[in-house]
């Protein structure tokens, strides 16, 4: 019997998951202030959310609780959820390439020479670990 593949995660669970990687464990209320879209929606809408993504095996309930909060924390990595979806689209927009994904997000992005400096430092040590 074939292992059941997870659900991919909405737009806004993808942006519950990646505020709970930067921030690890936290409360529903510091979610909804973290979401990265800036779109205003009440509390209950976000629990909501999390609560389904509990469901789905994307998030776990803490035992300990922040006050009166339930405190939530990532149940999967970011490349466990984020690897499939990139190579979706690589496979799916660039015909495969990775150097062609990364041309475009380079050019749309605009990196900061910092940035830049942490790409050429990245592929080094990536380079490094192929040989």
């Amino acid at each position: 019997m074939m292992a059941k593949k997870k659900p991919q995660p909405s737009d806004l669970e993808l942006q519950v998951l990646g505020v709970l990687w930067s921030r690890g464990a936290t409360t529903v209320r510091e979610i909804l202030e973290s979401l990265p879209d800036g779109k205003r929606r009440a509390d209950t809408s976000v629990l909501s959310v999390v609560q389904v993504m509990e469901k789905k095996g994307l998030v776990k309930r803490q035992r300990e609780r922040d006050g009166l909060a339930h405190v939530f924390r990532a149940a999967v990595s970011r490349s466990q959820i984020v690897g499939p979806l990139l190579e979706g689209m690589i496979r799916k927009l660039f015909g495969g390439s990775p150097a062609a994904a990364v041309q475009q997000l380079l050019t749309e992005t605009r990196p900061s020479a910092n940035e830049i400096q942490e790409v050429r430092r990245f592929l080094d040590e990536f380079e490094k670990g192929q040989s």
